[in-house]
């Protein structure tokens, strides 16, 4: 494979065609304006620029973000990314943000080369760290600290080289990631066709002077050797608005750039139109900001899918869309809408099984515990105990968890046992203070009525003073329920057991 970096090397390639090579490469990335452009800085993940493998791709860092990416209280225990050789070393500070797609299995890797500061000859000052998540990893996931990366280095670095692979300049090949061993290459990644990988490059150096700094990202390794514009997914960078996101409500604004478009900066105007429902239909034309109308600041909590056309200042192509848009859900914290019914004293013939729906208002990913359980992603529940019980709703994307919600299941103790130790003394229906006009009625076997037992009253397991036997004892709920505007008497008949 040819690797074009911009101190002119040719990998692969005689000492003695260097001169013509450098002439060569700098006319040919000079023309085709770098043909992956010289990406504008993507300081956060969730706007990530989609990159391919076709030429290198000229980067900067410039700050650390308009939000932080990673949750300090949590990210300091996933691995590379604790810290590196220095241990003032921050992890993310003038950061850029890259994803792609592979297009076919194989091998790849890649090389973040470190450029002379303003462009000069000098010895670059730089020095750069990476991060490596996938596949198919989520911003969300990312900052949360539970996704953990898959290559990663943030270690010092003396020869302007760090990345996944092979240093093309002092041959060190990749291995685990081990902090302070000054290695700053690691394992090749080894990729499936279509999936997707988000790459953090932190610039350490600018840690303390602020001042933003190029590189270059060139990918390599076999894939990329066998077909430059199949091994990364190069249609990713045509839906340059990037992919869809998820954020929560009150989160900063989001700003979608088209100058990530393969039209570079060859702009005159864009135009911006949203679709509000995802329905298919164009709600609203948008006013950009900045040069040409090249950015969209999406504000908390617009969601929809949001489209760029631009019209290039050359006109070739006349047009550049991204045809899919971008799809911006915004969600805020979870709202219980009702817990259903599904099977109950009430609701079922089985009068022993308790089951209920945890239904929420919203579409966001959500996860359930009821009564201080563990959390599970189904919302429905079996063996619910009768009385009142709890639920709490988590969004698995961060914007927000409940507090314990009650809820009434109405039904009855399968035993109790009245031996005066405080634990299931006495015996009642659960949960009937929901009814309207309830009464329960306790019998022997034989039919004898011993008690008849309000809302707020248990039974103790006597009759006329005298303790009861232990057995099986039988009971009636009455109770009245509106039907097609009439109030309808309804009656539930089960049986219990008393133990002594």
């Amino acid at each position: 494979m040819r690797v074009i970096t911009s101190d002119c090397r040719y990998t692969n390639s005689p000492t003695s065609m260097r001169i013509l090579i450098c002439a060569l490469c700098a006319f040919f990335l000079f023309s085709l304006n770098l043909r992956a452009q010289s990406s504008p800085n993507s300081p956060d993940c969730r706007s990530a620029i989609p990159v391919c493998a076709d030429a290198p791709i000229m980067g900067m860092a410039d700050g650390s973000g308009d939000i932080d990416d990673f949750d300090p209280e949590v990210i300091t225990q996933t691995g590379c990314l604790e810290k590196g050789s220095v241990s003032n070393a921050n992890i993310e500070h003038n950061t850029s943000w890259f994803v792609f797609r592979a297009g076919t299995g194989g091998q790849v890797g890649f090389d973040i080369e470190a450029l002379p500061v303003g462009g000069g000859t000098g010895t670059p000052t730089a020095e750069w760290d990476f991060a490596v998540y996938g596949p198919d990893s989520d911003c969300g996931d990312i900052s949360n600290g539970s996704a953990i990366p898959i290559r990663c280095n943030y270690e010092v670095n003396n020869t302007g080289f760090t990345g996944i692979g092979v240093n093309p300049v002092s041959g060190q090949v990749g291995v685990p990631n081990v902090t302070q061993s000054q290695n700053t290459y690691d394992e090749w990644l080894d990729v499936q066709s279509g999936e997707i990988y988000y790459i953090l490059i932190n610039n350490f150096n600018t840690n303390f002077d602020g001042d933003p700094e190029q590189f270059t990202l060139t990918f390599t390794g076999d894939s990329v050797e066998v077909d430059q514009d199949t091994a990364l997914d190069c249609t990713l960078r045509d839906e340059f608005l990037g992919l869809d996101i998820v954020a929560c409500e009150g989160d900063p604004d989001i700003t979608l750039s088209a100058l990530n478009s393969p039209a570079g900066a060859d702009i005159a105007n864009v135009n911006w139109t949203v679709d509000y429902d995802d329905d298919g239909t164009i709600d609203a034309t948008l006013t950009g900001t900045g040069p040409f109308g090249a950015e969209y600041v999406v504000t908390s909590p617009n969601s929809g899918r949001y489209f760029a056309v631009i019209t290039t200042a050359t006109g070739t192509p006349p047009t550049v869309a991204d045809v899919g848009g971008i799809l911006i859900t915004f969600h805020g914290e979870p709202v219980l809408d009702e817990v259903t019914i599904i099977d109950d004293l009430l609701a079922s013939d089985i009068h022993d099984v308790y089951t209920v729906e945890i239904v929420v208002e919203g579409n966001s990913d959500y996860e359930y515990a009821i009564n201080g359980g563990e959390f599970q992603d189904d919302p429905v529940f079996s063996d619910i105990p009768p009385g009142v019980n709890t639920v709490i709703i988590n969004d698995k994307n961060g914007c927000g968890i409940t507090e314990p919600i009650e809820f009434l299941v109405v039904g009855y103790p399968k035993f109790f046992t009245p031996n005066s130790d405080g634990i299931n003394d006495t015996w009642n229906v659960k949960g009937i203070e929901m009814l309207t006009n309830p009464s329960v009625f306790v019998f022997d076997r034989y039919g004898k009525l011993l008690k008849q037992l309000a809302v707020n009253a248990d039974w103790d397991g006597t009759y006329n003073g005298q303790r009861m036997p232990s057995s099986d004892y039988w009971f009636r709920l009455e109770y009245e329920r509106p039907e097609d505007a009439l109030v309808v008497a309804k009656t539930v008949k089960a049986h219990f057991t008393l133990k002594r």
